[in-house]
């Protein structure tokens, strides 16, 4: 065989080579940021979950070690009573953020799709900006406008005689921090909401005006069950936030004495951590609400697969 026709075989064989490692190529950034920034602090969190420090005997006094300690932190942290209490704090918060959040993101988007609707980008920007405000300057902005000194609302109260309202304290504390988010999260949520909807054919709506279907009856019957899936996306994205609640509680805490220092589990989590220098305990405790989130994550898939996407339990 001559030179002339081993050369386009060995161009390509390198050719082939190259194409081969390409994809691994474009791979790579993303993999080592997966690596450095996912895999090997989860995996370094598992490892101090299952650590702790035990007295050995050796002097007169003992010393302190590194040592394997088993599931004992995860028990300890499952019969942790301010750990539980925190889920439970939680559970009131989300009844009230998450149901008024979907709900208000969902009002929103159908209002901007309506047909001959005026100031559609005005508006759509005007309810998204909130988002784009971070949580910490947020819930300052909230907590001054509670506060009796500089709330707004306490100034109309006394104008009209009438005694103040004290919004960081008994039970209006949890309505307080979930407006917080829910003025935050709306705007996120109806922008996917929106998006959905606008992906809908118009010749669907078309044919049930037609058919005397009133605008009303488009939203609820033909709408509301094609966006589904977005509703289940946004429900979702709402109780992982949830359950990572965090910057609101612990933004407002020095305005008030109702919030403790492990008022939610995360609270508690930094608390064990970084005061108390626990970090074997606080490992325990972030594994386990990791293991929540994403079970409860799976059930609510699982709950709204068929309805909202099509497939089988």
């Amino acid at each position: 065989m001559t030179a002339l026709e081993t050369a386009p075989r060995a161009r390509g064989r390198r050719l082939s080579h190259r194409s081969w490692r390409a994809p691994y190529l474009f791979l790579a950034p993303a993999g080592i940021l997966f690596l450095a920034f996912l895999a090997i602090p989860i995996a370094y969190a598992l490892y101090l979950s299952v650590r702790g420090m035990q007295i050995e005997d050796s002097g007169p006094f003992g010393v302190q070690t590194d040592a394997w300690v088993g599931f004992s932190n995860y028990l300890q942290a499952l019969t942790d009573a301010e750990f539980l209490a925190g889920f439970t704090r939680l559970l009131v918060y989300g009844l009230l953020a998450v149901p008024l959040t979907l709900g208000l993101a969902l009002l929103f988007a159908l209002l901007l799709d309506l047909p001959r609707v005026r100031a559609v980008r005005f508006s759509r920007t005007a309810i998204f900006v909130p988002y784009a405000v971070p949580g910490v300057i947020a819930s300052l902005l909230w907590g001054f406008l509670y506060l009796p000194t500089t709330s707004p609302l306490n100034w109309v109260l006394e104008q009209l005689g009438l005694p103040g309202v004290e919004l960081l304290s008994g039970s209006l504390l949890y309505p307080a921090i979930a407006n917080i988010a829910v003025w935050t999260g709306v705007g996120f949520n109806m922008i996917i909401i929106y998006t959905s909807l606008r992906g809908i054919p118009e010749e669907i709506y078309e044919a049930a005006r037609l058919d005397g279907a009133t605008e009303t009856a488009i939203s609820w019957r033909i709408k509301i069950p094609l966006v589904a899936p977005a509703l289940v996306l946004t429900g979702l994205f709402s109780l992982i936030g949830t359950l990572q609640l965090y910057g609101e509680p612990t933004t407002l805490r020095p305005m008030t004495t109702e919030i403790s220092q492990t008022w939610v589990p995360l609270m508690k989590i930094y608390r064990d951590a970084f005061a108390r220098d626990d970090m074997w305990l606080a490992a325990a405790s972030s594994v386990l609400l990791a293991v929540g989130t994403l079970i409860l994550s799976v059930i609510l898939l699982r709950l709204t697969q068929r309805s909202a996407f099509g497939g089988d339990e």
